[in-house]
Order: structure tokens, then C-alpha cells, then sequence
């Protein structure tokens, strides 16, 4: 494949430029591909420390992942609603969604495999009806293609953002404000290309958030997406000074529960269903281990 870097993308490292391009790639995988001659710039081959600075064409051979045949698991699955367009399940929280590099079972496809048979192919053997994501310690409500009609419209519902996704949360101090809108543009952090940062050359992201209920120390907060950007709700109400709890990767600040990951969870999406036309609501109920933490706050 050939693409023109683009002219924001001002020297930058070439292996971090195309890890951001491909971020299912690891960055050794990427930076073995640059050092094999299989990425070249403006036709000549160069080092993965290159620097970037906009406007060069990469030509980039035999990129695309060459995966082992995935195979369909015998795993738990919550299904909220299924026919034969989408299937709409409830994950679990430390549940992986689909295979990569590091991680070939165990995932939600492998469970999708098994029960479905049949998925959209539009994103290839890796992602198989995969229209949005969740964090691997999110968990809540998903919906799946089972076609490619499906998934093609379904994916212009959350880019148009007629399909609304609303979020449960518990976060660390008390936010004052009963409801409010944080904006602030997120693009992957420069240092740690596993993380996500607020940045001004970032895309655009903005998140609602309401007060459900204050406590000592910490708030029950819903959060309505504006945009679905990587990681926006842990990062929007990080700015805020209101982190997530469980959320190692993004605050150091104590965690007195048992909860593995941040308590974030997927509680609804509203989606237009792709043959019929009907609006539909599909809510996933919090997980144990919210409830859990939320009834020790009440106590």
C-alpha cells in the first residue's frame, strides 16, 4: 500500500508514526518490517529511527497482518439481543475483544465464532463483526455485525453519532458540578504508545457527564459520548480531577476495593437497526463488582 504522510506529522520517528497508523501492530513487528526493507520512503529504504516531516510517500509491502486461522471457543457469552443482522452482548469485563499479536483466544471474537458462525468480514479474519470496541477492563454493551450491510450501517450510525452510548462510572473525590460537558482533544501519547494523552494536535473528543450519586470520597457519574475516542471518558475525567477508579494506567491514586481494571461500563446504546429501521435500546446491567463497590459507598 502507498499513502502520503501527513503534513501535521512534522519529525516524527518513522516506527512511532506507523504504530499510531497500525496500532494492532506491536512496535518490534513494525520496526523488524522497516529494518527488512519492506517500508520505504519516497522509494528509498531507511531506518526505523527516521525522522518524518511530512508530505513523503511511504510505500509499504506486504504490511498487511498475516494471521494463523482464528478459532471459534466454547466461551461465556451474555447475549441482550440477537436476529439474524446483529447480535448485541453484554462483555465482560477482562475480556480481550478481538485477537492480536499477543493475544490470539480468549477474545469476544473467538466466543462470536463459536455461537455465530457467520460475521461481517468486512474488517478481515481479525476483527469479524466488529463495529466499536471496548477496553479490555470495560465492560458492558456491544453490538456485532453479522453481515456486511449491517456492519456498513451501523458504522455510519456511530460516525454520524445517531447511535448515543451512555456509560456508568465510578470515580475518585466528589465532583461539584451535577452535570457538565469536557472537551479536549486526545491523540496517542508521544512517549508510551499504549497510552492515550490530551493533546492539541489531537482529534476532537467531547464528553457529557451527569451526577448519579456523591459519596465520601468518591461519585457515581454517567457519561454520555460525543465523540469515541480511545480511552475519552478515563482521559475527560482525568482532566477533570475526577479519574476513574480501578484505572491504573491513568491515576496512581489508591484503590480500597476488589475491582480488576477501571469501573467504567458500557450501560446503554440506541442504534437504528439496519433492516428494519426501528429504534431500538439495549441496556446491560452493572456488573458485580460495581454493584458491590457501590452498595460498601452506601453503607
Amino acid at each position: 500500500m502507498n499513502f502520503r504522510v501527513d503534513e501535521v506529522e512534522e519529525k516524527r520517528r518513522l516506527d512511532i508514526y506507523l504504530c499510531e497508523k497500525f496500532p494492532e501492530r506491536s512496535r518490534s513487528n513494525i520496526q523488524k518490517l522497516i529494518s527488512d526493507g519492506l517500508v520505504k520512503v519516497d522509494g528509498e529504504k531507511v531506518k526505523p529511527g527516521y525522522k518524518i516531516c511530512g508530505g513523503e510517500i511511504l510505500e509499504v509491502a506486504d504490511f498487511e497482518p498475516t494471521f494463523t486461522e482464528y478459532l471459534p471457543e466454547n466461551l461465556p457469552l451474555d447475549i441482550l439481543y440477537e436476529d439474524s443482522d446483529i447480535i448485541v452482548v453484554n462483555k465482560a469485563r477482562g475480556m480481550t475483544v478481538h485477537p492480536a499479536d499477543t493475544v490470539k483466544s480468549g477474545t469476544l471474537v473467538n466466543a462470536l465464532l463459536y455461537h455465530c458462525k457467520d460475521l461481517s468480514g468486512i474488517n478481515g479474519v481479525k476483527r469479524p463483526g466488529i463495529v466499536h470496541r471496548l477496553d479490555k477492563d470495560t465492560s458492558g454493551v456491544m453490538v456485532v455485525a453479522k453481515n456486511d450491510n449491517s456492519h456498513i450501517n451501523l458504522s455510519e450510525q456511530i460516525k454520524n453519532k445517531t447511535a448515543v452510548r451512555t456509560y456508568r462510572a465510578i470515580v475518585h473525590g466528589v465532583v461539584a458540578d451535577n452535570a457538565g460537558v469536557i472537551t479536549g482533544a486526545i491523540g496517542r501519547d508521544t512517549v508510551d504508545r499504549k497510552r492515550m494523552a490530551i493533546r492539541p494536535d489531537g482529534k476532537p473528543a467531547v464528553t457529557e457527564f451527569k451526577v448519579l450519586e456523591r459519596f465520601k470520597n468518591f461519585t457515581y457519574v454517567e457519561c454520555r459520548l460525543k465523540t469515541g475516542r480511545t480511552h475519552q471518558i478515563r482521559l475527560h475525567m482525568k482532566e477533570i480531577s475526577h479519574p476513574l477508579l480501578g484505572d491504573t494506567k491513568y491515576t496512581s491514586r489508591k484503590n480500597p476495593f476488589e475491582i480488576s481494571g477501571q469501573a467504567l461500563h458500557s450501560y446503554t446504546l440506541t442504534l437504528t437497526h439496519p433492516s428494519t429501521g426501528r429504534r431500538m435500546n439495549f441496556t446491560a446491567p452493572l456488573p458485580e463488582d460495581m454493584e458491590n463497590i457501590l452498595k460498601q459507598l452506601r453503607d
